[in-house]
């Protein structure tokens, strides 16, 4: 495999993983290794831009999946939306609440489920962070004209719906 004169960071991998396993088709790094890697890349730039609010990038996860709901939240919603663990979930909501940007109150229904509800001060971190991660998300699709992003998203769509059926194992 040669790389191309325009080739990025996948191709040289690519193009290394083709010489030591010659014998292996290597297409799908080009196009999972490429979804990898910007996400990598965009996890890293909104942790950094995260760095003034005092939240991490897990911590503003859960602060915008309660944001996207009109009620509060089990954990177990939190951990399906964030894909994050239990215990990882736990964690994050002790951060959050200790510094006052959720609140756990019990349901009524049943006193051992808990409930996840965002203050009007995690609101705020939202309202602040989350418009500020379109705009980097904007400059990262620059170059795309309308219909190449509509492609782009059926596309990744596809391969969303295939990773969700658990054709991945």
């Amino acid at each position: 495999m040669s790389i191309p004169a325009d080739g990025d960071f996948t191709d040289r991998v690519q193009a290394e993983w083709q010489r030591a396993y010659p014998q292996v088709d290597t297409g799908p790094i080009a196009v999972l290794g490429r979804i990898t890697r910007i996400g990598s890349q965009a996890l890293q730039q909104l942790e950094h831009a995260l760095a003034h609010s005092d939240v991490t990038r897990a911590e503003f996860e859960v602060l915008c999946v309660l944001a996207r709901h009109e009620r509060p939240l089990r954990t177990s919603e939190v951990t399906a939306a964030t894909l994050l663990s239990n215990a990882a979930i736990t964690k994050q909501v002790d951060r959050l609440a200790a510094r006052g940007l959720v609140e756990r109150q019990r349901f009524e229904r049943d006193g051992r489920v808990v409930l996840i509800e965002l203050t009007d001060d995690g609101r705020a971190v939202v309202d602040r962070e989350f418009p500020l991660r379109l705009e980097r998300d904007r400059r990262v699709l620059e170059g795309l004209d309308q219909t190449e992003l509509d492609t782009l998203a059926d596309l990744l769509r596809k391969l969303s719906l295939n990773m969700d059926a658990g054709s991945h194992r």
